[in-house]
């Protein structure tokens, strides 16, 4: 059994899509994943040319990945509160930055609806910026999210726009972990030609 980290920010739908196709890697190769939170608003602090919409944004979102934090009390799988979390942001379209989207995750989850108090916690953000940094610093300060940790490696992504379900998903992860695991390895990037594809 080889333990994977994977690091998610809940707002980011590309994270969402690769973090679907990990739990279709988990039935095809003998992985095992842990469920990491990064912060897009502490990645993106004190950087120039954002548009004051997305930092707003960011900073909106917070609040959901200070949940996840404080659910650490609660559980050490973060799986059930990111798919919850997760299905409402990507499919439902429903803000993240609105207690009412967490409460009803954080029932789903079978997690204690208060932590949904953990929004507006700063006193959280030390914890926060601590796993946040656990999953950025062997990777970089220069990629987002997705981030996965496998057999002392760190990479971001891979960034897919359609889940890939069965064999083709082990051998895309066969694929990533391969170029990952070369050192010298540092980019294979190419034109996106669709958005998330998320129904």
């Amino acid at each position: 059994m080889t333990r994977i980290d994977f690091w998610f920010d809940p707002l980011c739908p590309w994270a969402w899509l690769t973090s679907r196709w990990v739990l279709e890697v988990e039935k095809v190769r003998d992985i095992e994943t842990s469920w990491n939170v990064m912060s897009l608003a502490m990645l993106n602090e004190g950087k120039e040319g954002l548009s004051a919409e997305y930092v707003a944004g960011l900073a909106k979102a917070k609040g959901a990945v200070r949940v996840c934090i404080a659910a650490r009390t609660k559980t050490d799988d973060l799986l059930p509160l990111y798919t919850a979390l997760g299905r409402r942001a990507h499919h439902d379209k429903l803000p993240l930055h609105e207690r009412e989207t967490i409460v009803a995750a954080l029932e789903e989850a079978g997690l204690p609806t208060d932590l949904a108090d953990a929004m507006t916690d700063d006193s959280l953000d030390e914890a926060l910026r601590e796993e946040h940094l656990r999953g950025m610093t062997p990777v970089g300060m220069e990629v987002g999210t997705p981030v996965i940790h496998v057999n002392g490696t760190a990479f971001f992504g891979p960034v897919l726009s359609r889940v890939p379900t069965g064999e083709q998903a082990g051998r895309i992860w066969d694929g990533a972990v391969a170029l990952a695991e070369y050192p010298y390895f540092y980019e294979l990037k190419r034109t996106r030609t669709e958005g998330p594809q998320l129904d």
